[in-house]
């Protein structure tokens, strides 16, 4: 049973590897810090945080999350810890809570591998505070116990840190909330969690009272706010079974009806999960995969929740198998360790024996844990074969089938696909990377040699051209997946350098003008779309969206910049900046192509710029990380198949609908 702690009470640890699982309802950074038995601190190499998330025995989260689990292996742990402290700090920033008094009360639970709860505590009664230390770990003759701490710091992570004698706290603190920041452009926001209304709800009625501008915040840890506490069970090292999917977002349960009295429409009503019924599970195995098995109103939800289930089971197995290996290799060096510091068993057959005796038990577990991987992927390989054919335009692959019978929609969709995810354990299981609609951030397609191989192997040309056949792409997926005359796409062109590139577009008549080129160009576009801009913030924020002028185009508007900063002066910089800060918010949305290189002249002043954009590749990279445990995952961008001419075809059949929705 587990135990229930107040401030100050203390409980005995029966294991020695845990899990420390962290639910504060809204995006925090959660660190440890190894202290003496004074608790102490001695440098910045026992400290654990985003920026440094490993150390001997201790693993946290590499972002802000609103739900964290920390690794600790207590027997890895150096000879001089005697505590280990986790802290909780608030990641700060425009539009985030600065002080735990306005969150929802932090609990904090120690677990074994298992899931088995040991101790639980909830943080009460803080006010002010920006950071607290939640509980401790610490060794008392030879045991360990858990402790809940709760003390608060109004002065911050650099006060905590100073508390435990940490030098230099301030640059310290300094540092680590850099790491969130860098971290935050580079994670996949997660899902935000289901409401009563659902989520056929339309979020982005930029014109609409409800639709007030949110947080723009460059360094907002995520564009979306972070599932709701909804952990699922850990897979030890060498689990006995396949994966569940028993969680919430993954359960078979009947689909929810609407809420009483409302009237959801056609599209959100239930349908049938899959055409046909899955053949019968052989005894012993597993149930045959169903597309659309998650909850939801409409199948495109289901497989909506249905493929972020697939992402984070995979990104959970993986980090048991990972935490499993270490497991084992932390042992093996344990024991060879004790056999070395004995002078008698250094030679001979002694130590050979040793030698052989660690490694084999190591290799036992290492196949161990890559059986229980395997195993795992084979289900959820399964599960990928069923529901990628299921996919809906917006989330399919552009050499699904279902492109061929496309139809402009009525509404857009909850989410839209902007690629392929997967892991080095597992390169042949592709994850859809779904970001839901409207976006909340701009994308950025990175020209630049981003230190991939396959980017190092392209010459400066070749990656640019590719960097913008990828932009286009995006683009006219966008378009695709937007009812007629709800969506306009803006061309900059400084140098008119990606007519090629922009072809497929140009030739439909896709753009609501012709690709802006020259300082001229560039300044007309930028100024146009800045005015609509500050027009709709400011109809929204004062209730008077029916004043706004008549001609004023209510679509969304997606910018597409090739080659930035070239053709940009600094008023134009400036603009730009203010499009990608507040323009999400009033549905005007960035597709930069440009290599940070070439903007290296501006220095610091386009950093908060980089990091408000979602940064995508031309070409295979592991830039990108999941919001829960905070892998390098391998961004795959989306390509045509060879010869296709599916692209033409969906662009034209987009613009024909909106040529006849203006008559």
């Amino acid at each position: 049973m587990t135990a229930e702690l107040v401030r100050g009470q203390n409980h005995p640890l029966p294991h020695t590897r845990l899990e420390i699982r962290v639910s504060a309802g809204e995006p925090v950074v959660a660190g440890a810090t190894l202290g003496d038995e004074d608790g102490t601190v001695a440098g910045a190499d026992r400290i654990a945080h985003p920026g440094s998330p490993a150390l001997p025995g201790l693993e946290v989260s590499r972002q802000a999350a609103a739900d964290h689990r920390l690794a600790v292996d207590l027997d890895a742990l150096p000879g001089t810890v005697h505590r280990v402290t986790v802290l909780l700090a608030l990641p700060g920033g425009a539009g985030g809570a600065t002080r735990f008094g306005a969150l929802p009360a932090p609990f904090v639970a120690v677990t074994a591998l298992d899931g088995t709860g040991i101790a639980g505590y909830t943080i009460t009664g803080l006010d002010t505070e920006s950071a607290v230390a939640a509980l401790e770990l610490y060794r008392r003759q030879g045991a360990w116990k858990v402790r809940a701490v709760g003390q608060g710091y109004a002065g911050g992570l650099a006060e905590m840190l100073a508390d435990q004698g940490a030098a230099r706290p301030a640059e310290l603190a300094a540092t680590i909330l850099e790491a969130v920041a860098s971290g935050a452009s580079r994670t996949v926001a997660a899902p935000p969690p289901r409401t009563a209304e659902g989520d056929r709800a339309r979020h982005g009625a930029a014109l609409t009272a409800s639709g007030a501008p949110g947080d723009t915040s460059p360094t907002a840890p995520t564009a979306t706010p972070a599932p709701s506490p909804a952990p699922t069970t850990p897979v030890p090292p060498a689990p006995t079974g396949p994966i569940s999917y028993a969680h919430p977002r993954r359960s078979a349960s009947a689909t929810p009806p609407p809420p009483a009295g409302t009237d959801a429409g056609p599209a959100a009503r239930p349908e049938p999960a899959h055409p046909a019924p899955p053949h019968p599970a052989e005894p012993g195995r597993p149930a045959a995969p169903v597309a659309g098995d998650a909850t939801g109103w409409s199948m495109d939800e289901r497989l909506y929740n249905q493929v972020w289930g697939m992402f984070e089971d995979l990104a959970r197995t993986t980090a048991a198998y990972r935490s499993a290996v270490d497991f084992a290799e932390s042992r093996m060096d344990q024991e060879l360790d004790r056999v070395l510091s004995d002078p008698r068993s250094r030679i001979g057959s002694a130590g050979d024996t040793a030698r052989a005796t660690a490694r084999a038990r190591c290799d036992e577990l290492t196949a161990r844990a890559r059986e229980a991987l395997d195993r795992d992927l084979a289900q959820l390989t399964a599960e990928s074969e069923v529901v990628e054919p299921a996919l809906p335009v917006a989330y399919a692959g552009w050499d699904n089938p279902v492109w061929h019978g496309y139809r402009v929609p009525r509404e857009a969709p909850m989410a839209v696909r902007l690629g392929d995810l997967h892991l080095p354990e597992s390169p042949g299981l592709r994850i859809p990377m779904l970001v839901r609609l409207p976006l909340e951030r701009g994308l950025w397609v990175d020209s630049g040699r981003s230190g991939s191989e396959a980017a190092l192997a392209m010459d400066d040309a070749q990656l640019r051209r590719l960097a913008m056949d990828t932009a286009v792409l995006h683009a006219a997926r966008l378009i695709a997946v937007h009812p007629a005359g709800e969506y306009a796409v803006h061309v900059i062109d400084p140098a008119g350098s990606a007519a090629a590139s922009l072809a497929p577009l140009t030739a439909s008549g896709a753009p609501a003008a012709p690709p802006a080129t020259g300082p001229g160009g560039v300044a007309s576009v930028l100024t146009r779309l800045t005015e609509r801009v500050e027009l709709v913030r400011m109809a929204v924020s004062g209730g008077a969206t029916d004043a706004l002028p008549p001609g004023l185009d209510t679509a969304g508007q997606l910018l597409i910049v090739n080659d930035f900063p070239h053709g940009f002066d600094d008023r134009a910089v400036t603009q730009l900046r203010y499009l990608a800060d507040e323009g999400p918010s009033v549905g005007v949305h960035l597709l930069l192509v440009a290599d940070r290189e070439d903007a290296r002249a501006y220095g610091p002043v386009l950093d908060p710029l980089w990091r408000s954009l979602l940064r995508l590749t031309p070409v295979p990279d592991d830039h990108l990380a999941d919001p829960w445990v905070g892998h390098a995952w391998t961004y795959e961008p989306p390509r045509l198949p060879p010869g296709s001419g599916i692209l033409g075809d969906v662009l034209a059949r987009a613009v024909d609908a909106r040529t006849n929705w203006r008559r």
